[in-house]
C-alpha cells in the first residue's frame, strides 16, 4: 500500500515496487539523457538505467512490467486550464451549444431549444456565442437581441473567451442592476452613451454580479466535473496541473476527490482574488491560514488567480499603446497599481503564488513593474508568479521574466490558424499580432517559460498544445500559416515537463526522471521524435502513467494483468458527449 508519509528516519526500501525494463527512457536529466530501465520503490525513482543496473533492485514483491521498447518520459504539467468551467454544464444541465464559432442564429435556436425541454421561469444560462460572428452578421449582442426572443426568463451567455457575459433585461433586473449600478473595480458594463443604462455585456469581473444572483454551483456538480476532468488529463499524460479560480466549493470538490484517491495529479488551485467570475465568500479566510486545510502531497491552495486585464474581442486587453479605433481607448485594468504593488508584497511575504491574466502588453508591463518592486521590498523570497497568456508582450520585457524570476505562461492550442482564431485576434491589428505569443523570445533570453491549456477557452489536450507549440500551424488543415515563431519538440517538451515542475515549485521533486526524485511517469505509443511533428504529435497515445511510483492511468490494461490497479483504465473519456 502507498504510504506518502515518509519522514526522516523511515528505513529506506531494499527492493522496488515496480521495475519498467527494456525502453527508451527520455528523462531530461542532462547527467544521463537517455535510460532503458528504470525502479521505482516508495514512490521515488531508486534506480535509472540498463538492465544490470535495476535487476539488483528486484526483490520477490517485484512487479517487473516489460516495456518492448516503448518510449517513457516525465509527466506533462498543464499550467492553466479550469476543468470546472467547462465540464460542470453536463452535470447540472445548464446551455452548452457546442459549437467553436456559433452564428447569432445558432445562439438564438439554442436558446429557444433549452426553453422548450426546460419549461419555466428558471435561469438559461451557458456557453458560448462569439462576438466576431454578431459583428459578421450586422448585429449588436446584447440585452435587446436576446429580448427580442426571450423576454420573460433569465438569459446570461458566455463569450468563446469567458470575457464577456451576455444577458438580458430580465437578468439584469433580477441582479439589481440598472443605469445606477456602478462598474465593479475588476470589470464594466458596456453602456448606452445617452441614457447609460446597461445594454446587457458584462466585460470580465462585472458578470460575476450576474453569477451572484444565480444559485451557486453545487459542490457534487464541480466534484464531477473535477473527476472528468482528471480522467481525461491523466489519461493524456497529465501529472501535475494547475486550476486557477477556485473558491470555498470547489476546493471541498477538489479535496473530497484526493480523500477518495480519484486525485490523480498535483494540483495547485489558485483561489480568486476577486469575484472575476464567480463570488468567493470566504476569500480572506482561505488566504489567512484555512487553505492549508486541504493541503496534501497532492493538493494545495497557496496561489492566487485575478484578471489584471481583459481579452481581444471586447477590446479590454490593456495595451501600451491606443487600440485601433480612431480613439485613445487603451484596454482596461481591473487593479489600480497600487492594489496590485500591495496584494503582490502581502501575498509574496505568505509564501502565496499571484497569477496574473495579462493579455496586453500594458498589463504585462504592470505585472513584471510589481513584481520588481516586491523583489526590492520582500528580497528573494522563492516564490515565482505567473503571467499568465502572456499574449502580448513588449520586447524590453522578455529579458525580465528571467531578471525577476517570473513564469511566462502561455496558450497555445489557442494560437494555431482557424476561423475562430483568426477571427477573434485580428482586432489586435497586424503589428501586434506578428509579435503575439513570443514563448521564444522568453526562452531566448533565458526566461522559464510554460504552457496552460486554458480549457475551455480552447481543447484540454496537451499534445494538440505541444504541437502547436512546436509547428504555430493547424494540425488538420494544410497551408503555411502561422502564428508566432516555432521551437523545437526538445524545448517544447521541456517546456511541459522540468519547466512546469518549477512554475511549481517542484523541480527538486519532479519534472525529470532521476533517481531520488518522485516516480512521475508516462509511458506512450511511440517515440515523438521518429515522426513529423505536424498533424501526428496530437495523436500521440499514453499507454501507461504513474505518479508517486502509483499506477494511476492503464489504458491497455497491462498493469492489470501484472497485478496493480491503476486509477483510471481504458480509453479516455469523451468531454464532448
Amino acid at each position: 500500500m502507498f504510504d506518502p508519509w515518509r519522514s526522516s528516519h523511515v528505513p529506506a526500501p531494499c527492493h522496488a515496487d515496480i521495475v519498467l525494463r527494456g525502453g527508451k527512457i527520455y528523462t531530461l536529466d542532462p547527467a544521463q539523457p537517455w535510460a532503458e530501465s528504470l525502479a521505482m520503490a516508495g514512490g521515488r525513482l531508486c534506480a535509472l538505467g540498463d538492465d544490470t543496473t535495476v535487476n539488483e533492485w528486484i526483490g520477490p514483491d517485484t512487479r517487473v512490467i516489460p516495456l518492448d521498447g516503448r518510449f517513457v518520459m516525465p509527466g506533462l504539467h498543464d499550467m492553466h486550464t479550469h476543468p470546472d468551467l467547462g465540464l460542470a454544464a453536463k452535470y447540472d444541465d445548464s446551455l452548452k451549444i457546442g459549437l467553436e464559432d456559433p452564428t447569432p442564429a445558432q445562439v438564438k435556436q439554442a436558446i429557444l431549444d433549452y426553453a422548450a425541454h426546460h419549461p419555466g421561469d428558471g435561469w438559461i444560462h451557458g456557453a458560448y456565442f462569439v462576438r466576431y460572428t454578431f459583428r459578421q452578421a450586422g448585429l449588436t449582442p446584447g440585452r435587446e437581441w436576446l429580448d427580442s426572443f426571450m423576454p420573460d426568463r433569465p438569459v446570461a451567455i458566455l463569450d468563446r473567451m469567458w470575457g464577456t457575459m451576455m444577458v438580458n433585461s430580465k437578468a439584469l433586473a433580477l441582479a439589481g442592476i440598472d443605469r445606477h449600478t456602478s462598474d465593479p473595480r475588476n470589470g464594466y458594463m458596456e453602456r448606452d452613451p445617452l441614457t447609460r443604462e446597461p445594454t446587457g455585456l458584462m466585460i470580465d469581473g462585472a458578470y460575476a454580479m450576474i453569477h451572484a444572483a444565480m444559485p451557486p454551483t453545487p459542490v457534487e456538480v464541480l466534484r464531477k466535473a473535477y473527476q472528468e476532468g482528471l480522467h481525461f488529463q491523466t489519461s493524456r499524460g497529465v501529472t501535475a496541473t494547475k486550476y486557477v479560480h477556485v473558491c470555498e466549493q470547489r476546493l471541498a470538490a477538489l479535496k473530497q476527490l484526493d480523500d477518495t484517491g480519484q486525485l490523480s495529479l498535483r494540483v495547485e488551485a489558485a483561489i480568486s482574488w476577486q469575484d472575476d467570475i464567480f463570488p468567493v465568500k470566504r476569500r480572506w479566510e482561505l488566504l489567512c491560514g484555512e487553505r492549508h486545510y486541504y493541503a496534501s502531497s497532492r493538493l494545495n491552495a497557496n496561489a492566487v488567480k485575478f484578471h489584471f486585464d481583459g481579452t481581444v474581442e471586447p477590446r479590454s486587453s490593456f495595451l501600451l499603446t491606443p487600440w485601433e479605433t480612431g480613439e485613445d481607448w487603451r484596454g482596461k485594468i481591473n487593479l489600480t497599481p497600487e492594489h496590485l504593488r500591495d496584494m503582490l508584497v502581502d501575498m509574496d511575504r505568505r509564501g502565496i503564488r499571484v497569477i496574473a491574466h495579462c493579455t496586453g502588453d500594458g498589463a504585462s508591463d504592470l505585472f513584471l513593474d510589481a513584481v520588481a518592486t516586491t523583489r526590492r521590498i520582500n528580497g528573494p523570497s522563492g516564490v515565482r508568479h505567473q503571467c499568465a497568456h502572456s499574449t502580448i508582450l513588449h520586447e524590453d520585457n522578455l529579458v525580465r521574466f528571467a531578471e525577476l524570476d517570473v513564469i511566462a505562461e502561455f496558450s497555445p492550442a489557442a494560437w494555431y490558424p482557424s476561423r475562430f482564431t483568426s477571427g477573434a485576434r485580428a482586432g489586435y491589428g497586424p503589428e501586434r499580432l506578428s509579435r503575439a505569443y513570443n514563448l521564444r523570445g522568453v526562452l531566448d533570453a533565458g526566461g522559464v517559460a510554460v504552457f496552460g491549456t486554458d480549457f475551455p477557452v480552447a481543447s484540454i489536450d496537451p499534445w494538440l498544445a505541444l504541437e502547436t507549440l512546436v509547428t504555430r500551424q493547424n494540425p488538420w488543415e494544410s497551408g503555411e500559416e502561422r502564428f508566432g515563431t516555432p521551437i523545437s519538440l526538445e524545448e517544447a517538451i521541456r517546456v511541459a515537463t522540468i519547466n512546469g515542475a518549477y512554475a511549481m515549485g517542484l523541480e527538486d521533486e519532479t519534472g525529470s526522471l532521476e533517481v531520488g526524485k518522485s516516480a512521475d511517469l508516462i509511458v506512450l505509443d511511440h517515440n515523438p521524435f521518429s515522426r513529423e511533428v505536424r498533424g501526428n504529435l496530437h495523436r500521440t497515445e499514453v499507454e501507461m502513467s504513474f505518479l508517486q511510483g502509483q499506477p494511476i492511468y492503464d489504458r491497455d490494461l497491462i498493469l492489470s494483468n501484472a497485478g496493480l490497479e491503476a486509477t483510471w483504465q481504458g480509453r479516455p473519456p469523451s468531454l464532448n458527449s
